[in-house]
């Protein structure tokens, strides 16, 4: 939970008014890679809770394995290695990959958008 609440903030904070900085792009990718880890955590509790037969391939449940899947979930790599079957590992899967398409998409149209207001706005007043 905690989690989510620092890259909610983070969030916020990205996209408030104003210049768009290097420190701003910099947190919207950290809010990215929050969300893999999210969502590994939330696949790791998912074969604590529902055993080995809720991810095919998947020998332990180190979170690095986890966070391996979570990431190539994310950026939509899917290997194949790793492959949930439980239906809500398989459910959160695809909304993973889903947030790892649209997330990015935009979150760069916005960012852009908010540039061009401020550089739109500079001109007016000079």
């Amino acid at each position: 939970m905690f989690t989510f609440f620092f890259a909610t903030a983070i969030l916020i904070k990205t996209f408030q008014p104003g210049d768009i900085t290097f420190h701003r792009i910099i947190g919207s990718i950290v809010v990215y890679l929050i969300v893999g880890m999210i969502f590994a955590s939330t696949f790791r509790v998912i074969y604590l809770l529902h055993g080995p037969d809720s991810f095919n391939n998947m020998q332990e449940s180190n979170l690095k394995e986890f966070l391996y899947f979570s990431f190539t979930t994310l950026t939509t790599v899917g290997y194949g290695d790793i492959t949930p079957v439980h239906p809500l590992a398989r459910s959160l899967a695809n909304c993973e990959s889903l947030v790892g398409q649209l997330y990015p998409a935009i979150l760069i149209a916005r960012l852009v958008s908010m540039e061009f207001d401020h550089t739109s706005r500079k001109k007016g007043k000079g």
